[in-house]
């Protein structure tokens, strides 16, 4: 593996963490691979954040900014150096290809046969590097016949099945607030890129490989029974709102405060407890409710009693007394709670992060938590092309005169 000679995304400091060992080449865009790559960083990857010279990488032009800088990108490129790179001219590409030769992982995810038409394809990357691994993220995959067609998180949760899940049985398919297709996809490719490392690692002449993920393959996997369900039983799921469709009760409740409160009684042993906590014992005695399947079929009947419980109380006094009886319990939670949670202080789950263009801001921990070698956030996603004239002096011993002319020929 690489041993990165440039400094971290601190002046002065080497990268930390037990990744530190690696270099990555991120010139994907918004967010799925990016966040691969920066699930790296976050255990001492040095990742080099490659994004076009002018507007950047299009995830700076999405909501939330602050002072016309975006809040986003400093959570998905923290821990990165930023350069920018036109990819588009020849002399980009020749940039490219010296910094490739010195990385372990690229990350890429234009639609497929971008790269080849740029002339930086897999063949062309392993000529200067054979060892290096490469992750293509993608809408659809590398081949088939969406393989060329453009899409997005909304269109991987329609087109994977999970949509057809969400919202109530009733109406329209619901968006969650959030392209989680995203996140699952740059959790599947961090898992594919370490695999595919850890293969070379016990095999060091081995060449590289292509780590293929899509937004499709992604959302589908996840699915996890819903394909062993229709095999094998036929059966097609559908939206059921907030009920929990494998086991009663399970839904969201509305307590006396406003507050809305989320259940789970799963077991036969958790719906005892249930019953007792509130105060009704006698549902343990009830047909209805004899077992699982009974109160599945009878779910209307037994929400009507819960949702009664939980109406003549307040929010976050009804799950105490739902967690004092041992039975699992929430009040829905937005951000402002979470940061003032005591778990979530307890944990590290939020942590102050020191950025030059915002002073002191706040975003999430690095999870998940390794008791010897942890990560860290070492510093927010950085400035477009703030590190372009240090990367490329210290890893390609570009002069300064050469760095002018390329800025005067916008390829940085």
């Amino acid at each position: 593996m690489t041993s990165p000679s440039a400094t971290g995304p601190e002046t002065g400091t080497a990268p930390k963490g037990p990744l530190g060992h690696l270099r990555v080449l991120d010139i994907a865009t918004i967010i799925a691979g990016p966040l691969a790559a920066g699930l790296l960083a976050d255990f001492g990857a040095e990742v080099l954040k490659v994004e076009m010279p002018g507007d950047g990488d299009g995830l700076r032009a999405l909501r939330p900014h602050k002072d016309g800088v975006s809040l986003w990108a400093k959570v998905v490129n923290r821990n990165k150096k930023g350069i920018t790179l036109d990819l588009r001219q020849a002399e980009g590409v020749e940039v490219l290809k010296a910094l490739a030769a010195q990385c372990d992982v690229l990350v890429e995810n234009f639609r497929p046969g971008t790269l080849e038409r740029w002339g930086l394809g897999p063949e062309a990357l392993w000529a200067v590097n054979p060892g290096l691994t490469i992750l293509r993220v993608s809408a659809f995959g590398q081949r088939g016949p969406y393989a060329g067609r453009p899409g997005f998180a909304r269109i991987a949760d329609a087109m994977s099945g999970f949509l057809s899940l969400c919202g109530p049985a009733d109406g329209a398919p619901i968006h969650p607030g959030y392209p989680i297709a995203d996140s699952v996809t740059g959790l599947f490719g961090a898992l594919g890129i370490l695999t595919a490392l850890l293969e070379r690692q016990r095999n060091p002449g081995a060449p590289g490989q292509v780590v293929e993920v899509s937004l499709f393959e992604s959302m589908f996997r996840v699915l996890d029974f819903l394909a062993i369900e229709y095999d094998q039983l036929g059966e097609v799921r559908q939206r059921a709102g907030n009920r929990n469709p494998y086991a009663a009760p399970g839904n969201v409740y509305r307590a006396r405060d406003g507050r809305w409160c989320t259940l789970a009684a799963s077991t036969q042993s958790v719906f005892a407890r249930l019953a007792k906590a509130i105060g009704r014992p006698d549902l343990l005695d009830d047909p209805r409710f004899a077992d699982n399947a009974a109160r599945l079929r009878h779910v209307e009947d037994l929400d009507r009693i819960v949702a009664a419980w939980f109406a003549a109380r307040d929010g976050e006094a009804a799950c105490a007394e739902l967690d004092a009886a041992s039975v699992s319990a929430a009040v829905v939670r937005s951000i402002d709670d979470l940061f003032a949670d005591p778990q979530v202080r307890a944990a590290g789950m939020v942590v102050p992060v020191a950025d030059p263009e915002l002073g002191t801001v706040r975003m999430q921990g690095v999870t998940p938590t390794l008791s010897r070698t942890p990560g860290a956030v070492r510093a927010a996603g950085p400035a477009l092309g703030a590190d372009t004239d240090r990367v490329l002096r210290d890893m390609l011993g570009l002069s300064a005169a050469r760095l002018a002319d390329l800025k005067s020929k916008r390829v940085i």
